[in-house]
């Protein structure tokens, strides 16, 4: 099947069935853009963070990690240009009262609001269907919170809206404990809140979200060459290191009047999503913007001394950003699969095996015979001490362990009968041919 006709509800109805993604505070009705990560959910993001983490920063040597704060000085967004500039086109409804976001109802990237006005022009509320839409207008996603006992607005603080902003304020300090030499990185792993005007599409939109970033801190002379290599580096990553299919990316490359004011290019990769193809990894050159603000700002020097040439300089820097959420969405989409296999329909998640959240699920052929439960305990205690995730799965016939198995994506599935008490052999079915081989257990447990 192939992935224009994967429907999001069919990834909702997947992730919800099977431990995946829960709403947030169901058994309250929810509440718009936020989700938990369930059993499944969970196994499957932290492996692909882990995956993230060891290709951007484990395996290189000039690449750091650090872990900000979530509140951070007020006067780090103000120099970021959040307070000011984090903003998106809103438009109400007179007649209803619904908020949409004026881009996403006009369906273009511009947030011009000249341009927007006219756009609209003609447009009706998709909630009421009236045309009775007010002008467009700015309005700031920061979440507005206070630190100390006094909500006042000397105590006026916000939720960061990216986990770059730390990043550039650590500069300074990673590059004297780390004795680090430009060009030199500093990633992050973190939780990020946008107060989104229309949050939707599940998890791709959302007012919390959780963020891989990456700033690489380079001299001005090598930025072009420098900008290629991170580039390559995300189309490599998802397609090689996450087994996404190439004709489910493109590059889109921003116009000038979609692209930030201090940004000298930027490129995201697009994911075909099942509501289109929408931005999933972004490459960006900020230029000297950020050390340069928080410079003048803060008034400390954050210029680099360049023990060569004798001087120093604002270092300019390429930033690797990725939402863990659109990329968790895009690894279930690229990999939902629904066939017919002995005319017998079945969904099947053909993840890579190093990403599925269990190695192998493990049965007995019958759970009622001690003897092949104790037999099946024994191979699955020995994988799960090497491998971690291994599951244990004993509920229904054969026939509905491997269905239910073939929807989380486990790549094998092991078997053990009769004949194992007989020979030592067990049933190893694959996933993605559904072929069975029988193997020694000893050959299982040393895999």
């Amino acid at each position: 099947m192939s992935n224009t006709k994967v429907s999001m509800e069919d990834i909702v109805s997947l992730c919800k069935r099977r431990g995946f993604v829960f709403q947030a505070s169901e058994i309250y009705g929810g509440l718009a853009g936020f989700w938990d990560y369930g059993p499944l959910g969970v196994e499957l993001s932290n492996k692909l963070k882990a995956e993230w983490w060891k290709a951007i920063v484990t395996d290189k040597d000039n690449v750091f990690g650090v872990d900000g704060a979530v509140i951070q000085n007020p006067k780090l967004w103000e120099a970021s240009g959040h307070v000011a500039g984090f903003t998106d086109p809103l438009v109400d409804c007179k007649n209803c009262g619904a908020r949409h976001r004026a881009d996403h109802l006009a369906g273009t990237d511009s947030t011009d609001l000249v341009e927007l006005t006219r756009l609209l022009k003609d447009k009706t509320c998709p909630k009421c269907g009236k045309k009775d839409l007010t002008k467009p207008r700015t309005y700031n996603m920061m979440m507005k919170t206070w630190v100390g006992p006094v909500e006042d607005e000397s105590s006026v603080a916000y939720l960061r809206p990216e986990t770059a902003g730390s990043i550039f304020t650590n500069y300074e300090n990673v590059r004297e404990t780390m004795r680090a030499k430009l060009p030199f990185g500093v990633a992050q792993i973190g939780k990020a809140f946008r107060n989104e005007i229309s949050p939707r599409d599940f998890i791709f939109r959302v007012r919390e979200l959780e963020q891989m970033e990456m700033q690489y801190f380079i001299k001005p002379d090598i930025q072009e060459s420098t900008y290629q290599e991170w580039r390559d580096f995300a189309w490599q990553f998802l397609t090689k290191n996450l087994g996404i299919k190439e004709s489910n990316l493109q590059w889109h490359e921003h116009a000038e009047n979609e692209r930030a004011h201090y940004a000298a290019a930027a490129h995201d990769i697009y994911f075909n999503y099942p509501q289109s193809f929408k931005e999933l990894w972004g490459t960006h050159n900020r230029t000297d913007y950020d050390l340069s603000s928080h410079q003048k700002i803060s008034g400390k020097d954050l210029r680099y001394f360049d023990e060569q040439t004798k001087e120093r300089l604002t270092p300019y820097v390429i930033e690797s950003s990725v939402g863990l959420g659109r990329m968790l969405l895009a690894v279930l989409v690229d990999a939902y699969t629904e066939e017919e296999i002995k005319g017998e329909k079945r969904v099947v998640l053909k993840l890579k095996p190093e990403l599925a959240p269990y190695r192998f699920a493990v049965s007995p052929l019958l759970k009622n015979k001690q003897e092949l439960v104790e037999k099946a305990r024994e191979v699955y205690q020995a994988l799960k001490k090497k491998h971690g995730n291994v599951v244990w799965d004993d509920n229904g016939n054969i026939g509905k362990r491997y269905r239910r198995q073939d929807e989380i994506g486990t790549p094998e599935c092991i078997v053990i009968d009769f004949q194992t008490l007989e020979d030592d052999t067990i049933t190893v079915r694959d996933r993605d041919t559904t072929n069975q081989k029988r193997v020694k257990v000893s050959d299982i447990k040393e895999s």
